[in-house]
């Protein structure tokens, strides 16, 4: 559950900050006639995320197991690819993310913007598409549905209501501090995704050393106690490891996060800037540093 309301706050609130700086900018601009674009937009791209999640969720019913283990293999090492690419995206953007937004504003704030539809919608659809995907490998990996389900749930509500605050200029945030630490942990839940893959694969016969067992933990840590629960809903953690999971989670989760933590300490810049939200009638700060 915890590794899902992380990725339901995360994703959620890259998406509030998206809508924020849209209708900030729209209305400093006093171009308030376009809002209901943006919102159409909005509204598209949380209906396709519901779409492909429904389509994950209820499309693999009827095939076969060796069809489902595959589809399940696959669609979680996706999953790894969408967020590793995110998180470096969001650690590269994250301090000129309003200027980013603004630009492809000015380029379709014509007439009656029609435009801004198609920018809220790619803008916010991005989020909502890899929020699905993810959440469904976390649910595959778990088992369980109701938990990540509620997990996530409640991490895009809390980053809907972080997004009101920021718009009011009731509330600050570090985001590069939120992002750098919140993409470390991404990076290793994304690692247990990626080894619950290769072992999905295992099953379906694509991939060999299905009953190598690296280490078989099962008596220290019984899946079905509240702590083999905790890890396996966190790190996707899984008491009988086989080899080839375990160079998997290795292979993926050593060196990317290596790069990651490079990558973020480099980018620290010397000042301290800050990412303006524009508001009417004047800008409200929010510090991006």
């Amino acid at each position: 559950m915890l590794a899902n309301y992380l990725i339901g706050l995360r994703e959620g609130l890259e998406a509030a900050l998206i809508v924020t700086i849209l209708i900030a900018y729209v209305v400093k601009i006093g171009r308030r006639d376009v809002l209901p674009r943006i919102w159409l937009g909005v509204a598209l791209a949380v209906l396709l995320a519901l779409g492909i999640g429904a389509l994950l969720t209820f499309g693999t019913y009827g095939l076969s197991f060796t069809a489902q283990e595959t589809i399940g293999g696959v669609l979680s090492i996706v999953a790894t690819g969408l967020v590793t690419w995110m998180v470096f995206w969001m650690l590269r953007t994250a301090r000129d993310l309003k200027g980013h937004l603004q630009g492809n504003i000015d380029k379709h704030l014509v007439g009656a913007g029609l435009g801004l539809v198609l920018v809220a919608f790619l803008a916010v659809g991005r989020e909502g598409i890899e929020t699905a995907l993810f959440i469904w490998a976390a649910v595959q990996a778990t088992g369980a549905t109701t938990l990540p389900l509620f997990g996530a749930a409640l991490g895009i509500l809390t980053a809907i209501g972080l997004g009101a605050l920021i718009y009011a200029g009731m509330l600050k945030i570090n985001l590069a501090k939120f992002f750098t630490y919140t993409g470390a942990i991404l990076i290793v839940v994304a690692a247990g995704v990626l080894s619950y893959g290769v072992h999905d694969l295992q099953e379906a016969g694509l991939l060999p050393g299905l009953h190598a067992l690296a280490f078989n933990v099962s008596a220290a840590v019984p899946p079905d106690s509240w702590y083999g629960t905790l890890l396996k809903g966190t790190l996707n953690f899984s008491p009988a490891t086989t080899w080839l999971e375990m160079f998997a989670w290795l292979a993926y989760a050593v060196p990317t996060l290596t790069v990651f933590i490079r990558k973020s300490r480099h980018g620290r810049p010397s000042a301290r800037p800050a990412l303006a939200l524009p508001t009417a009638p004047a800008p409200t700060p929010v510090a991006a540093h």
